[in-house]
């Protein structure tokens, strides 16, 4: 008898243990995913839809536009290599890169006030016109979302997703 009391609490103590790590393993393993942070607009741009230097951002909002203009005025026979290809692309790369940028930074800093804003300052007729002229181009054959860099050819991608290709200009 004296044998088996002494093994008894060993059992004992090993079932608890075992019981105590089975609980908890269940528990992190069935227990509700935890929700997604939200995003906390800092205090400082409560109210606001922009900053004050946002001047700054404006000019360099119509900087942009130029840019794709003057990639899109490129002769057709130039946009698929070299030189003209880089200007092409490039010049397009840069305005859909701040396009997109600031379609996403700015109600992250300043919620729906923002996100209102700056959808209005990328809804000119400009911005209109070089959408439809990214279109043709793609159309056409001339570009495609994956030739520009992932947050510009993010946008591109919007911008030409109900777009077929039809032609074949810089396939080969």
């Amino acid at each position: 008898m004296r044998g088996a009391s002494r093994e008894g609490p060993p059992v004992r103590l090993f079932f608890i243990v075992w019981a105590l790590a089975i609980s908890l393993v269940a528990s992190w393993a069935f227990a509700p995913a935890a929700p997604p942070p939200q995003m906390q607009i800092l205090e400082v741009n409560c109210g606001k839809a922009f900053d004050s230097n946002e001047y700054i951002m404006v000019e360099g909002r119509s900087k942009q536009r130029q840019d794709a203009f003057r990639a899109l005025q490129l002769p057709w026979g130039d946009r698929c290599a070299g030189e003209g290809r880089k200007e092409f692309i490039g010049g397009l790369g840069h305005y859909y890169y701040h396009r997109q940028n600031q379609t996403e930074r700015y109600p992250e800093t300043y919620g729906q006030l923002g996100a209102d804003y700056i959808a209005k300052q990328w809804s000119t007729t400009d911005d209109r016109r070089i959408d439809r002229l990214t279109q043709d181009a793609y159309a056409r054959g001339y570009l495609k979302p994956a030739d520009f860099e992932a947050v510009a050819g993010k946008m591109v991608a919007t911008v030409v997703k109900n777009e077929r290709v039809t032609g074949k200009a810089c396939a080969g």
